[in-house]
């Protein structure tokens, strides 16, 4: 081959080349254990027997006492993809492609051979000689070469030595584990020893006075010279000095590289990129693309409420609970603090929303004061209505507890204040109802219904059915009480009232849903009673309307967020309220007011047919 007569011709000009591997001394010690193995090799034969057809390429060889054989790799090989026809021989693997790093190891094996006979202390009286062969990445040709070796010709003979210089010793495997199996099936045929690159606690001084030993890891340890090998346009080579690898140095000393020395061999003399993206800025992490190597990635914006502070970050970082990442998303920023409050457009809406409602109940109810002897109100059960009134004045101004910035105090006054207030007035609805109903029923002589319509029976209503909400809040208070809290889960963080225990929320409003619906039903049964005062009719429809509220609400409060929570309680209260007022107490003010002529005792009943 030609690589082997030029190698050969120019062992002395490569002889300061060659220095660069003096970190591959590993093979000094590998060799030394061939001198214990001469007395156990096997038998030469003679030469006659060699006549078989050369099937491999030549090697590189150097006669010696000892002979060592090295399977390694200088070019890479390529497969011919054809289908057999077993009619002639197949083509065997092509070698292309000539690597600098595997001829790294060529050099080495050399150099460090010449190192081993130049020094009479390792082997006294002996010559070491070599026998080398490409085995181009094929496993085939490691098989043929190995053959070639253990024959002592390029034309294999199994079985058969024709060595007639030297002894042959040892193998020395080659780097990829595959091929090394396949020499080492062959060589441990003939008990001939296996020598790799896995030797450890090997120390040895080279001529130059370095020390270059293993570490218990396998690792080199050693004084090593860093160099820079530049390849120029007219096939020439230099090599530069570019650092130094100290193992006794202490940490953070031991690499040591001249940057501004080292030539990239880049148009602009700039360090390649390794990946297939550049760098990812800040506000950006590295994603990994399925299917390609970790070097290629893709920049990935971090998500909201996290940040990437500088460049090639793997992963962003949260920020802490009162902070949100800015629009870059390369830095922490303290949270707005945001609640339903009177400066803005919708708690100011609401609050004067809530204050004339108020207000209209209040002249509602001087109204019915004013005009208490007259027919309607006394036909209305007139206590009843007071209180009613009073309690829907209450509920529009309960609501002003939810506006405002959520304190301890406003968090535990607003539901049960709202709870009790509502319930009350529901139970005063639903008594206004029963009263009618069992008047009408208790005119028959004789009749105990009669002792039901008194007003003390009616306050013992009212009473025993807010009692009952009572104790659900006084449970839910005991148990776990409405407390502010933040929700952190937005850009903006929300102050509001916790409810604690949201099903002792819901088990407080579905009370009053249900006395609500009780409300509905006896007034339903009470709408047809022969009377022009009754206002069952107009409870019936306030009722619905009350239910109707309360059902849609409970959907559009679950599906809210933040101060808008609070914003769909207060229109349910104030919208349920005002069902209550407009259709119960508004018809009988209309009559007081502009219809005098029919609130006289003569036109107070009439019969159905």
């Amino acid at each position: 081959m030609k690589w082997n007569s030029f190698i050969l011709d120019k062992t002395s000009r490569f002889k300061w080349y060659l220095k660069i591997f003096n970190g591959l001394y590993c093979l000094v010690p590998m060799l030394l254990v061939i001198v214990a193995l001469l007395l156990t090799l096997p038998g030469s034969a003679g030469a006659s027997a060699c006549v078989l057809e050369d099937q491999s390429p030549s090697g590189v060889q150097q006669d010696g006492d000892i002979i060592l054989g090295i399977v390694l790799s200088l070019f890479r090989s390529t497969k011919i993809v054809v289908k057999n026809k077993f009619t002639e021989k197949p083509s065997p693997p092509r070698c292309h492609n000539p690597s600098i790093s595997y001829y790294q190891h060529y050099l080495a094996a050399i150099f460090a051979i010449e190192e081993i006979n130049q020094n009479a202390n390792i082997l006294p009286n002996l010559t070491l000689g070599y026998r080398i062969y490409d085995a181009c990445t094929s496993e085939s040709r490691a098989a043929a070469n190995t053959l070639s070796i253990l024959t002592g010709r390029a034309a294999s003979v199994p079985n058969y030595s024709c060595n007639d210089k030297g002894t042959l010793a040892a193998f020395v495997g080659h780097l990829l584990p595959t091929l090394t199996h396949v020499v080492s099936d062959m060589t441990t045929i003939y008990r001939f020893p296996q020598l790799n690159n896995h030797l450890k606690s090997i120390h040895f001084q080279t001529s130059s006075g370095d020390e270059i030993f293993f570490n218990e890891h396998g690792e080199v340890q050693g004084n090593l010279e860093i160099e820079n090998w530049i390849s120029y346009p007219n096939e020439t080579t230099a090599i530069r000095k570019v650092g130094t690898f100290n193992s006794s140095a202490p940490p953070g000393e031991q690499l040591l590289i001249n940057k501004p020395d080292i030539i990239w061999g880049t148009p602009l003399n700039d360090i390649p990129q390794s990946v297939c993206i550049g760098t990812c800025q800040p506000g950006y992490r590295k994603a990994g693309i399925k299917g390609l190597p970790a070097c290629c990635y893709e920049c990935v914006q971090c998500s909201d409420g996290e940040i990437a502070n500088v460049s090639d970050m793997e992963n962003c970082i949260r920020c802490q609970e009162d902070e949100w990442s800015n629009e870059k998303k390369n830095k922490c920023i303290k949270k707005t603090i945001d609640f339903l409050s009177y400066a803005e457009p919708l708690g100011l809406s609401l609050a004067m929303l809530a204050i004339l409602l108020s207000i209209t109940a209040s002249i509602v109810l001087g109204i019915f004061i004013r005009n208490r002897q007259s027919q309607i109100v006394k036909a209305n059960n007139q206590e009843l209505s007071y209180s009613l009134l009073l309690t829907i004045i209450l509920s529009f101004l309960c609501t002003l507890l939810f506006i405002g910035k959520p304190k301890k105090v406003t968090c535990l006054l607003r539901q049960i204040t709202f709870a009790v207030i509502f319930t009350i007035s529901i139970s005063s609805v639903l008594v206004k109802t029963m009263t009618v109903l069992i008047a009408f029923h208790a005119i028959t002589p004789g009749s105990m219904l009669k002792i039901l319509v008194r007003k003390s029976v009616s306050r013992c209503f009212i009473l025993v059915f807010s009692l009952g909400e009572v104790i659900i809040c006084i449970m839910w208070f005991l148990h776990c009480p409405p407390f502010p809290d933040y929700d952190t889960r937005s850009s903006v963080m929300t102050l509001q009232c916790n409810e604690g225990s949201a099903v002792a929320f819901y088990i407080a409003v579905g009370y009053i849903g249900m006395l609500a619906s009780v409300s509905f039903i006896t007034a339903y049964l009470a709408r047809g009673l022969p009377d022009i005062f009754n206002e069952a009719s107009h409870i019936t429809f306030s009722m619905l309307v009350f239910c109707c509220v309360w059902i849609t609400f409970i959907p559009a409060y679950i599906s809210s967020k933040g101060k808008y929570m609070v914003a769909v309680e207060i229109f349910a209260i104030l919208s349920s309220s005002s069902g209550l007022l407009g259709f119960i107490f508004l018809p009988k003010c209309y009559i007081i007011l502009l219809k005098p002529e029919m609130n006289v005792k003569g036109k107070g009943t009439s019969k159905k047919k």
